[in-house]
This record gives structure tokens, C-alpha cells and sequence, in this order.
């Protein structure tokens, strides 16, 4: 039995248009509805995979309005996302060996040491599995290279980390969401010094290193734009890259602010019906069906226009870059400026998919051996937000794997980040949590018993067929922005120690 989501069909359709038609044509190619809408590199990656694919099934390369999913174009497609993680996995083994310090040898036990267990929570992603091995992506790959220029940021091969985080802008745009971070802590870091007590050094500026910069970034853009720029198509493919026609949530409600600011309408539009306060002729237009299209109207509370969620998102974020520009620590207070702004992007972006809390997700894995604050966060942020991507899987064969990979992923996160942190284990009370945190969790088994059993036993699926997804999200989005809340109180607080003067 083969099982394949829509995102199978999603980039079969990219290699059949990229090696069917010229360049020109790319970005105009509609005979589908799933139109190219991932930056030319990642075109270009498509179109050396249809090379290979070719062997395969030539019929997968065919344009069609309809779905194609041979045996043959389904094994390649996997096949495809397995070879690719590699870059990934050598991105681990990277990071692991040459950035993570520690103190003391120990026994290199996947359950102990700390090394083994972050290469083991990165490799060994339960987001990452689904979404690209049962779902279909190739977000392994893509967090290869976001890993890779991170490391050369460890090293003070700075033009480096420019270099990498400028190529992956090109394959796929969502790490726009942490482009600020790299902007603030590359130009206070590398264009410029500190001093010994941490301040910046204002004399200190290399308009030399700026200029590098801005040509390694120029040069990579140039390379993957300027083909579309010669042809007079760039306002095309921005169009494609950027369609701000759709709606404020992704047809499942990402577990964010917005999906809080949904469910208060619909809330607001049933107490307002039963207060006589709204008439019942409201109640199709803020109906339990409504989340399952990409664009939903508010009916109560103002609509939100991207603007609104644009400025959101950089006042989210500013008191973040400032803190990274006056006390950027070192590569792990870039980190932190990392997840700060993948989180602000979660948080209050427009028309966010589910699958972007992996953003958030991956690089605090690369900061849970130090801290002990961090872990915490961490083990908290990474079983909700992995719960969030349930509805991704939705057959009875996938229902049992997923609870099954969560079980197992969330059991050795606790386990291994306890023991590296000392935690101390309490009756019902779970390792690094509070008792009220550890029974916010514990909700998440009564919410899918609800959602795997009860919703269809007491008849709702057709009433009600969206609930069990709103009610997934609400309860994800309350985890994850008090997730996101503590580590920025976490990260606030990080600033250096004032040396005491001596008389």
C-alpha cells in the first residue's frame, strides 16, 4: 500500500515542469493548481532530480491537470528525500564535533552524553520524519544547509554562514523568518568589535567586511534571480514566491495568535446568536467548515490584513534584535536570535503553515545542553508543537504511527535531557517541569482520545467536521506562545555579568 499526501503531486508537478519546459515558462505553467511557488534553486533542484526521475517513470514528467502516482514515481520520490538528508545528517555530525563543547568526557551513551543526544533529537526528529518521510518533504535537506551555515558561524567563517544562509533563502523563502537574526548579529559581530566590557566598539567598523558581505549575498542572489530579471519575469516569480491573496490561516489553522483570534470570533458569533445579539443568518459564514478553506472571514472581530500581521511580526521581534545587537553572546546568542525570530514569525505571520514550528523546534535543539532553562523550554515547545502536525497524518495506519513515533520521541527527550540536567522526578510531575505544565501536557492524550474516538461517536463529524481541528490548534497555540514567552523572558535575561570594581 503506498501512501502519499498531496504534496507528492505538489513536486511531481514542479519536475515535470521544470524538465518539460524552458525557463521562460516556469514560473507561468498553470495546467495544475500546484504551481511553482519555491525560489529558482529550488526549481533548479527539482530539475536535476527529474534527470534521475526520468529512469524511474518518464510518465511522472508529464504536465497534467490530473495526479499521477505510479509505484515507480512514489518510490523515487522517497527515495529522493532519503538521499538528500544526507546533507543534513553531515550538517549534525558537524555541529556536534565542532560546536558543542564539553566540559568532561563521558560515556558517549545516547541516553547521557550530551553530544549523542543532540545529534540524536536532530537527526532523529519526529517533525522531521513525518513531514518528510510520511507526509512529503524536503525540509531535512533545506535544514541541512540552515545547520551548515549556522556551523561556519561557530567557526568565525562568517562570509561562509553568509554564503550558506543566502543559498537556502533561494531554495525555499520561509527562512526569511530568521533572515533579521543573521543581518543584526553579522554586521555587530563581523563588521564590527567589542570592546572588553562587551560594548560595541564604534570605532571599529570594516566597511571592508560590509562590502564582502553584500557581495557574497549579491552574488548568490544574482545567480538564481538574474536569469528572471534578464527575461523581464521577476515581478512573475515574486507574485508566485509571495501570494498575499490568500487567507490570514493555512486551511488548518497553524497554532498561533491567529488561530486564538479565530476561535474568539467564532466564539464571539455563537455567544452573540444566543445573546439575540447577532442574527442566526451569520452562523453559516462562521461555521465549524469554515477553517477547512484557505481564506476565513471574521465576522465579529476586525479581519486582519497582512500589514497588520507584517507589523506584528518586526515589533516581535525588535526587542530580540536589540537585545542580540547590545549583548550578542557569541554563536549561541545568535542561536537565541534564531528561534526568537522563527518564533515571532510563528506567532503573527500571515498565512503560516503548521509545518514552520520545525523552524522554531530545530534550532533550539542546539542550545538544550547548556542551559538548564532552555531544556525546559525545549521539552515543553517540541511535544506540542510535534503534536500540532497530527492532522498532516489522518488514516487509521498513519493515526497508530504517530502516536506511536511521538510516544517514543517524547519519552527520550524527557529521559535524556533529564538525565543531562538532573532533573528530579515526581510523582505525575514529568523531568523539567512544573506540575502545572506536566498536566497541560497530560491534556493533549484526553484531546486525541476526543479526536480520534469521541468527535465521531457523538455524531459531530458531519455537524461539527471542523472542531477537532480547532480544537488542536487552540490548544497547540496556548502551549506555544507560553513557550515562546518564556524563552524570550529566558533570553532577556542572558545579558553578561557586571565585573565588580576593585578599589
Amino acid at each position: 500500500m503506498c501512501i502519499y499526501s498531496t504534496d507528492f503531486e505538489v513536486h511531481r508537478n514542479w519536475l515535470a515542469i521544470t524538465h518539460s519546459l524552458p525557463l521562460s515558462k516556469w514560473y507561468y505553467e498553470k495546467t495544475s493548481e500546484w504551481t511553482l511557488d519555491y525560489p529558482p534553486f529550488f526549481a533548479w533542484f527539482e530539475f536535476y532530480l527529474s534527470q534521475v526521475g526520468r529512469y524511474f517513470d518518464p510518465q511522472m514528467l508529464v504536465i497534467s491537470k490530473d495526479s499521477y502516482a505510479s509505484n515507480a514515481t512514489v518510490l523515487f520520490q522517497r527515495l529522493s528525500v532519503i538521499v538528500a538528508d544526507f546533507l543534513y545528517i553531515y550538517a549534525v555530525k558537524e555541529f556536534v564535533n565542532k560546536c558543542l563543547k564539553v566540559k568532561q568526557k563521558e560515556v558517549e551513551d545516547v541516553f547521557i552524553h550530551p553530544k549523542s543526544i543532540t545529534a540524536v533529537l536532530l537527526i532523529a526528529n519526529f517533525g522531521l520524519f513525518i513531514v518528510d518521510h510520511i507526509h512529503f518533504q524536503y525540509n531535512g535537506f533545506l535544514s541541512g544547509i540552515f545547520l551548515l551555515s549556522i556551523v561556519r558561524i561557530y567557526e568565525g567563517r562568517s562570509l561562509e554562514g553568509a554564503f550558506w544562509f543566502s543559498a537556502l533563502l533561494n531554495f525555499k523563502h520561509i527562512y526569511l523568518y530568521v533572515a533579521p537574526a543573521y543581518f543584526v548579529y553579522l554586521l555587530r559581530c563581523y563588521c564590527f568589535s567589542s570592546k572588553q566590557d562587551g560594548r560595541i566598539d564604534w570605532n571599529s567598523f570594516s566597511c571592508k567586511k560590509l562590502l564582502s558581505l553584500g557581495l557574497v549575498v549579491t552574488a548568490v542572489f544574482s545567480v538564481s534571480f538574474g536569469p528572471f530579471l534578464l527575461l523581464g519575469q521577476l515581478p512573475q516569480v515574486m507574485s508566485q514566491l509571495f501570494p498575499f491573496k490568500r487567507g490570514l490561516s493555512h486551511a488548518y489553522w497553524a497554532p498561533n495568535l491567529w488561530a486564538l483570534y479565530n476561535a474568539a470570533d467564532k466564539a464571539s458569533v455563537l455567544a452573540g446568536v444566543k445573546l439575540k445579539l447577532l442574527s442566526p443568518d451569520v452562523l453559516p459564514q462562521a461555521s465549524m467548515t469554515g477553517g477547512m478553506v484557505q481564506e476565513y472571514s471574521h465576522v465579529v472581530l476586525p479581519s486582519v490584513p497582512p500589514a497588520v500581521t507584517l507589523i506584528a511580526t518586526l515589533l516581535t521581534m525588535f526587542p530580540a534584535m536589540i537585545h542580540l545587537w547590545c549583548f550578542p553572546r557569541g554563536p549561541q546568542g545568535f542561536v537565541r536570535g534564531i528561534v526568537l525570530c522563527a518564533f515571532a514569525s510563528f506567532i503573527c505571520g500571515w498565512h503560516v503553515h503548521e509545518k514552520a514550528i520545525l523552524l522554531v523546534i530545530l534550532p533550539l535543539i542546539l542550545l538544550i545542553s547548556g542551559k538548564k532553562r532552555d531544556a525546559q523550554v525545549f521539552v515543553l515547545l517540541s511535544t506540542v508543537g510535534h503534536y500540532s502536525l497530527f492532522p498532516l497524518l489522518f488514516t487509521p495506519f498513519e493515526n497508530l504511527t504517530k502516536v506511536i513515533l511521538l510516544m517514543l520521541s517524547t519519552i527520550y527527550t524527557f529521559l535524556s535531557l533529564g538525565n543531562i540536567h538532573g532533573a528530579q522526578r515526581h510523582h505525575l510531575q514529568l523531568p523539567l517541569l512544573s506540575m502545572l505544565e506536566s498536566f497541560y501536557l497530560y491534556g493533549i492524550v484526553f484531546l486525541e482520545v476526543y479526536n480520534t474516538f469521541l468527535h465521531f461517536l457523538l455524531g459531530l463529524s458531519e455537524k461539527l467536521p471542523f472542531l477537532p481541528l480547532m480544537l488542536t490548534s487552540v490548544y497547540c497555540a496556548v502551549g506555544i506562545v507560553y513557550c515562546w514567552l518564556r524563552f524570550y523572558s529566558v533570553t532577556l535575561q542572558d545579558k553578561p555579568k557586571k565585573k565588580m570594581k576593585s578599589n
